[in-house]
């Protein structure tokens, strides 16, 4: 289905531009700092909703599915692996366009490796996204009814992914969904390929006070702020002393359980998870028996 493709390719082209122009080479100030939580948060997201072009796909070849494998055409797990095959171009042209465009003008960390990762989590996430996407279209009756369950389920996997909350502060009785999140590990993975820097400082001595009532206050008055803290601490901070490393805003972020290589490993399994529930789908859900 090109024109299918197209547009989705549209709709990734346009969002990450938006992104791109949005989010314009940020700088690693406490503001930069949220505003790549929230860049990274909507772009991981992202990914996952303009998955849900897929509910149609399965819905609209169920038939010709049940009849020619009726006819032992192929077996439902030949069309299981076609199907995933034949994805993983549009996914990668997808995903370079997407990462393309956002990286550099975002102003990322990581160089060409930062670079390379950031990429690779971008497809994982389409194709975890996708192959969830096929898992639901396998169990719903209608196109409609696939969409609004996506959605709210996506909705909720966003929720639960450590952005608006982290997970130190979600309650025990909901952690379990945390963990199954498809939005988290993407999520963590890109912080951790962003942050994952002890020598980088994104907050020093006098930008502390950002955010905060003492935020319009002058210069001079912050650094003598500074050095009362200084005289009751016992230790010297200076204006231009480093109070938050990449380090420490992933562990305020809850993110040091899991390494970005196995949050990117986490979501290809995801996928490959959800592409057999398909096949399972696809063996109880119809009659037909191959001779």
């Amino acid at each position: 289905m090109p024109e299918l493709f197209a547009i989705r390719l549209g709709a990734v082209l346009i969002t990450g531009f938006i992104l791109a122009t949005m989010f314009w080479q940020l700088d690693d100030s406490p503001k930069g700092i949220q505003e790549r939580l929230g860049f990274f948060a909507f772009a991981m997201s992202t990914t996952f909703y303009t998955c849900a072009e897929a509910i149609p796909v399965f819905l609209q070849e169920k038939y010709i599915f049940m009849r020619e494998t009726a006819y032992n055409a192929y077996r439902r797990s030949s069309y299981v692996l076609a199907q995933s095959l034949i994805s993983i171009p549009s996914l990668i042209i997808l995903s370079i366009t997407f990462a393309g465009t956002t990286f550099f003008s975002v102003g990322l960390a990581g160089g060409s490796a930062g670079f390379f990762f950031f990429f690779l989590t971008i497809l994982a996430s389409f194709w975890a996204g996708s192959s969830f996407v096929t898992f639901l279209s396998g169990i719903v009756p209608h196109v409609m009814l696939g969409f609004t369950i996506v959605v709210a389920i996506l909705a909720y996997f966003l929720l639960f992914s450590g952005f608006f909350i982290s997970k130190n502060r979600i309650p025990l009785y909901w952690l379990w969904f945390h963990y199954i999140s498809l939005v988290k590990y993407p999520y963590e993975g890109v912080l951790r390929n962003e942050f994952d820097d002890p020598n980088k400082c994104f907050v020093r001595g006098v930008q502390m006070f950002d955010g905060s009532p003492l935020g319009t206050a002058s210069e001079a008055m912050k650094l003598k702020l500074l050095e009362s803290m200084s005289g009751v601490l016992g230790v010297n901070i200076s204006g231009s002393t480093c109070v938050t490393t990449g380090k420490d805003l992933l562990v305020q972020q809850g993110i040091s359980d899991i390494s970005k290589w196995d949050c990117l490993w986490i979501i290809v399994g995801w996928g490959i998870f959800f592409r057999v529930l398909f096949y399972f789908t696809l063996l109880l859900g119809s009659k037909n028996k191959r001779r």
